[in-house]
């Protein structure tokens, strides 16, 4: 049985849990950093590209890291009152429900070897270069992510990119 992507929530301010699963022409590997995936569970700029990949990909992967960065995102909207507890329950469980499916990678010597370079060769914050390790390591066919700075860097080391 073949599950499909949701439609987004326009209204609530976050995305439903779904499933990625695509129907594109081969195999599509994406790899997403936490501040591109964030959008999957807040609505801003970009939410719906996020949407659109995901309908497209074959397989996600994540950085281990990519969960507590995502929820203290939407932590700090609660305590914004962007969101409010209903709200984040709700996000925090699609949240759990997307990386269930999703190929969470860890933190790794290859990772961190990846990570070294990227630093020693880009102007690129630690935990961005750890992300752009992580893809390397699960070679992804594209790195997603909003922070220009660590595409150009994901970039610089062999990864296709996308910016959301």
């Amino acid at each position: 049985m073949e599950k499909k992507w949701p439609e987004t929530d326009r209204q609530g301010g976050f995305l439903e849990p779904g499933y990625f699963g695509g129907k594109g022409a081969g195999p599509v590997k994406v790899f997403f950093d936490s501040s591109s995936f964030a959008k999957r569970y807040i609505r801003e700029e970009g939410s719906d590209e996020v949407d659109e990949i995901l309908k497209k990909a074959t397989a996600l992967g994540l950085s281990v890291l990519s969960l507590p960065e995502v929820i203290s995102a939407l932590s700090r909207k609660l305590r914004e009152s962007i969101l409010n507890r209903e709200q984040y329950a709700l996000a925090k469980q699609a949240l759990l429900a997307d990386t269930q499916d999703a190929d969470i990678v860890n933190v790794t010597p290859q990772v961190v070897g990846h990570a070294i370079t990227l630093l020693e060769d880009n102007s690129v914050r630690a935990l961005d270069a750890l992300h752009i390790g992580s893809a390397l390591g699960w070679k992804a066919d594209t790195f997603i992510s909003s922070d220009k700075k660590q595409l150009e860097a994901a970039s610089h080391s062999g990864l296709k990119t996308k910016l959301v």
